[in-house]
């Protein structure tokens, strides 16, 4: 009888050790949000320097440090659409040391892509937080002989065989919208062509090979005001106090035109729960930045801060939103 009485010691011992076991987890959260990050990190655009996703990169890794207290190092790994730099972060370590900032074409990919795409776009990352959002302007090359969308239309309909459209990346906000463009005026046989970012893009839009763009503020709105592009329409909802002469999409007959890139910063999946609230916590300071947010209105560019939660919610509305367009525009699917 003793003995028996004397067995259940055993289990009181591995519950006091899975209880001390859980402490120490906990202990060890506490201790890597308070110590993260220890060393540099490493921020991957994947696309080259110049366009709009680097450009913002850019602005946020250096607000970004200074909050973290050690170096953002930002990472150009482009190619396939901005899948080269995702797959690469997909298969780095969670440890938040290697973050990845993209556009929306993060989550058009998988539409697009889907029996060649290496990674899920959804399970394979830690969404961390959206970061802003941008209208597109519509540009054409100077010499093309129109003022306004509707002047657009007619010359393409006259001679579509003159013409064809830039996009800086298959499936990016600019290719879907010019896509839409292009389906909603029953313009289909204009060609869109792609170019590996916003850089080569732009160098032959100004040199007259391609004749329109859809594109980010940040890149077109310097040449826009040198010149070297004339502007046609804003896809917001509303007009830019950057450019406040410059009618929508909608305000010139392009019936519920609104379109937007919009910008945020992942992690590898599985990232651990401190390093999150602390990479949440940061990048929320640091859009919040009065110099930052100045910077980025100069730049066509509205903060718009979701944490990791909200942003995985706002990811999935927008791939539904962009399956529809994908459908509507019949845009041809990689494989």
């Amino acid at each position: 009888m003793f003995r028996s009485l004397s067995r259940p010691a055993p289990l009181k011992r591995l519950l006091n050790a899975a209880l001390l076991a859980v402490g120490l987890a906990c202990g060890a959260h506490a201790l890597a949000e308070d110590t993260y990050p220890q060393r540099p990190i490493t921020l991957v655009v994947p696309h080259p320097p110049g366009g709009s996703v680097d450009g913002l990169a850019r602005l946020y890794a250096e607000q970004l440090a200074k909050e973290l207290g050690q170096s953002v190092v930002v990472e150009n790994r482009a190619g396939a659409s901005g899948m080269i730099g995702a797959a690469y972060v997909a298969r780095a370590a969670p440890d938040g040391y290697t973050l990845y900032l993209n556009a929306s074409i993060h989550a058009i990919n998988p539409l697009l892509y889907k029996k060649t795409i290496k990674f899920d776009s959804v399970k394979d990352f830690t969404p961390i937080s959206e970061l802003a959002q941008g209208a597109l302007i519509f540009s054409v090359n100077p010499k093309v002989a129109a003022n306004n969308v509707q002047e657009l239309v007619k010359l393409l309909k006259a001679e579509p065989q003159k013409y064809s459209f830039a996009t800086t990346g298959f499936g990016s906000a600019g290719h879907l919208a010019a896509a839409l463009f292009l389906h909603d005026n029953g313009l289909e046989q204009i060609p869109i062509v792609l170019y590996r970012g916003g850089g080569p893009a732009l160098s032959d839009l100004i040199g007259g090979q391609v004749q329109g763009l859809f594109d980010p503020m940040l890149s077109s709105l310097p040449m826009v005001r040198a010149g070297k592009l004339k502007a046609l329409a804003l896809t917001g909802a509303e007009r830019s106090p950057l450019l406040p002469d410059l009618a929508t999409m909608k305000e010139q007959g392009q019936k519920n035109f609104a379109f937007y890139s919009w910008y945020g910063v992942w992690g590898p999946a599985k990232l651990p729960a401190p390093v999150l609230r602390r990479l949440e916590a940061a990048s929320a300071k640091v859009m919040a930045s009065p110099k930052l947010v100045e910077q980025l209105n100069g730049l066509g560019f509205e903060p718009s801060v979701k944490d990791s939660a909200a942003f995985a919610r706002f990811i999935d509305a927008e791939m539904r939103r962009y399956q529809i367009i994908i459908d509507q525009a019949k845009i041809h699917i990689a494989q």
